[in-house]
């Protein structure tokens, strides 16, 4: 089995489009250049797709010296690498938060932040991610490779269909979720 890199994943789109596959960015070639463009906005598309196993990060924030102008005592800065929030606070105690930009804002001190990162290194991904990924390349290089809007069209229909089954499939590898206890709950089932 070979392990996934991003010229891997440009150059098998490449190559199910019928065009050569590039070795690297830097080819003197106007599909490495183009590829080289276009990865990293479907990188981050693919990974901000799903609550991706392989792309997940945990980490505790401390809040930053100036605190908002109003509603919320503290602020703080998002990861660098961050896409996407999961949680905010710990499991079963989540807290009110809201995100402006890149910070997120809360009335908590320090803050428990569960999110996804950008997962530079698909040798780490999923297998169905490094495969969204390639057909999201592919229909991002589609129409410049090929000049045909049914095809691009076509392959677009198609990623969508594929971020619903690969987001199926990356959810099966977690325990399911229980309902936490309340009092709505233990009345409806109490005999």
């Amino acid at each position: 089995m070979s392990v996934a890199t991003p010229i891997s994943i440009c150059s098998n789109a490449l190559l199910l489009l019928g065009a050569a596959p590039i070795s690297s960015f830097d080819d003197a070639t106007a599909h490495a250049k183009l590829s080289a463009n276009l990865w990293p906005s479907a990188r981050d598309a693919a990974l901000r797709a799903h609550s991706w196993n392989c792309a997940t990060k945990r980490t505790v924030l401390a809040p930053l010296a100036d605190p908002p102008a109003f509603d919320f005592r503290y602020q703080f800065a998002l990861p660098s690498d961050w896409l996407k929030t999961l949680q905010v606070g710990e499991k079963g105690c989540q807290i009110p938060f809201r995100t402006e930009g890149r910070r997120l804002l809360a009335n908590q001190q320090s803050l428990a932040l569960v999110y996804i990162y950008r997962n530079e290194n698909p040798a780490t991904w999923d297998a169905l991610l490094v495969e969204l990924a390639e057909m999201i390349m592919q229909a991002k290089l589609a129409y410049p490779v090929t000049k045909s809007t049914t095809l691009r069209d076509s392959l677009n229909q198609q990623v969508e269909f594929m971020r619903i089954a690969a987001r199926a499939s990356d959810g099966q590898d977690d325990p399911p979720e229980e309902l936490e206890g309340s009092s709505l709950i233990d009345a409806r089932f109490r005999g």
